[in-house]
């Protein structure tokens, strides 16, 4: 990545800066650029920009959304040049103050991010909205099932485990099993609870492996097999988003590209730079269509359905 920056000189950020600055209506030409910029060369676009003409760059592109994209009531462009954990902040603040919280964008920043993701993004919300997001999801009114696993998912990022432990794993599943399907049938809140806030993501993930190791079956048919009340649908939603986050989005993309246009963007853009070629091969291994065809389907022609293909057809390698 470093490397990556060296070959644009600060003339190079220059130009390309004004010629989005010029471009305002018609971003066709610079798309490719944009969508195959790293971290860092974003970052230093954002910088140079606000430099020259006195204005954030994701502010300018929010007034080009605004005025040429508004029936796709979205924010892509200007999303995609956020700093990722600002973005993610941003998006778990919509997401509370919606009139019926969306709890599974929250479940996938909380799961799908690293730990040290998560503080920063703890740290922005504090800083760009003067809350404590921690204490945001805890006075949730009113209360949800989604509520207390999000607590948990919330203090399982302060797990001091660095490695993964097999044997603890073992130990967990045993326990999800004796408490759920190997007792009463349905999962335990308390033990499930409990495990989520104790244990790391990536021990989370080792513990339904083990799960599926130990009993032959994936902890879901165990959830399923239950009451499966509101508390086991939320919890489903988890253990999915943990256990194979690839199909997790790829279902996600499909199921809304037609009629939810704003949840597949923010599915696309915070996917770009993480496991993208991994969603595109699950994509077409479950649904026989090409990520980028089915965009091209369900989309008006424009700029803004080219920028989501390029971002769909982006290499998490740039």
């Amino acid at each position: 990545m470093a490397n990556n920056i060296l070959t644009m000189t600060n003339h190079n950020f220059e130009l390309e800066c004004k010629r989005i600055h010029d471009s305002l209506g018609d971003l066709s030409q610079l798309i490719p650029s944009l969508t195959c910029r790293t971290l860092l060369e974003k970052q230093k676009l954002k910088e140079t920009f606000k430099a020259i003409y006195g204005e954030e760059l994701t502010s300018y592109l929010q007034r080009y959304e605004d005025l040429f994209c508004p029936s796709m009531n979205c924010s892509a462009l200007s999303w995609w040049m956020l700093d990722p954990h600002d973005r993610d902040a941003a998006v778990v603040r919509e997401s509370l103050q919606q009139d019926e919280t969306d709890f599974k964008a929250l479940v996938e920043i909380f799961v799908c991010r690293k730990s040290s993701h998560v503080l920063l993004i703890t740290q922005a919300y504090q800083r760009m909205f003067r809350r404590q997001l921690d204490q945001d999801i805890i006075h949730l009114d009113p209360p949800h099932p989604f509520q207390k696993i999000l607590v948990a998912l919330a203090a399982s990022h302060k797990a001091h485990q660095v490695d993964v432990n097999h044997h603890i794993s073992k130990s967990d599943a045993r326990r999800l099993y004796e408490t759920g399907e190997g007792g009463l049938g349905a999962a335990d809140e308390a033990v499930v609870l409990e495990i989520l806030s104790k244990r790391s993501i990536p021990q989370l993930k080792q513990t339904f492996l083990s799960y599926k190791h130990i009993y032959g079956h994936d902890y879901t048919k165990s959830i399923n097999r239950g009451n499966y009340g509101q508390f086991d649908k939320a919890l489903m939603v988890v253990v999915k988003c943990i256990c194979n986050p690839a199909h997790y989005y790829a279902k996600k993309l499909y199921t809304s590209i037609k009629g939810e246009t704003k949840v597949f963007a923010r599915a696309l853009v915070s996917r770009a730079e993480v496991d993208m070629d991994e969603i595109r091969r699950v994509f077409k291994e479950k649904y026989d269509k090409e990520l980028a065809d089915v965009i091209c389907e369900g989309l008006p022609s424009g700029d803004y359905r080219d920028f989501l293909v390029a971002l769909a057809t982006r290499s998490c390698c740039i």
